[in-house]
């Protein structure tokens, strides 16, 4: 973490500590869900030794995202650039979802740390020598994006999980009223509505199975559209 100062502002306090009360908070609830206030309390210090040490949630926020994404790397480059973007973000899944609001902010701000710059470099490569040319930058935001989108939705619903359960059965029984006659929303619903407002296990397992669908279906458009 070279772009955080070292300089002691507060005895026992690091700009790491901090990170890393951060990376906890994230966590527990979601990148945009915890306040420098939160933070503080949790160091037990007043929000301004935090500010001195580190700066801004804006800040902290970049170096939580950093930190998340320090153990991702680089696929094998002889791979075929489907198999080499579907390892890719095949392991991102549980490195990134497991912090919520990270790939929001990642959406929002792009991957801009020297540690993912070789990942880009990797990953533009491998495009190139599947073909795509001029159109590489292109499919390898299409890919990143829609993968990150599909994050970013799944952790929006986790904040609101804790209501699923006990609203599950309402919501389905006004759905179902709504939609009487409708076979096509009686199967959304089974697909998706039912096991994301159940919430817990069944939804985590239904977020990670609606991501590696979107991956592969992002891979076979850019495949049949690249011909």
């Amino acid at each position: 973490m070279s772009e955080i100062s070292a300089a002691p502002f507060h005895v026992g306090l690091t700009p790491e500590r901090i990170v890393d009360a951060a990376l906890t908070l994230t966590r527990e609830s979601h990148l945009f869900g915890w306040s420098i206030r939160d933070l503080a309390r949790r160091l037990g210090v007043a929000p301004s030794v935090v500010y001195h040490h580190i700066g801004g949630k804006d800040l902290i926020a970049r170096h939580v995202v950093e930190r998340v994404l320090a153990d991702l790397t680089a696929p094998d480059e002889d791979l075929h650039w489907q198999d080499w973007f579907r390892t890719l973000l095949y392991a991102s899944y549980p490195i990134v979802s497991s912090y919520p609001g990270a790939a929001k902010w990642l959406l929002m701000h792009g991957p801009t740390f020297p540690s993912v710059i070789p990942i880009i470099d990797a990953g533009i490569a491998a495009l190139q020598r599947g073909g795509f040319g001029a159109r590489s930058g292109l499919a390898y935001t299409a890919l990143l994006n829609n993968a990150m989108l599909t994050i970013t939705i799944g952790d929006e619903r986790l904040v609101h999980e804790d209501d699923g359960p006990r609203d599950h059965a309402t919501m389905m029984d006004e759905f179902r009223k709504a939609a009487a006659g409708s076979p096509g929303a009686v199967v959304l619903a089974e697909a998706t509505i039912s096991p994301f407002a159940q919430g817990g296990d069944v939804a985590a397992r239904h977020r990670e199975e609606y991501y590696h669908y979107i991956v592969e279906t992002t891979i076979a458009g850019l495949a049949a559209h690249h011909g």
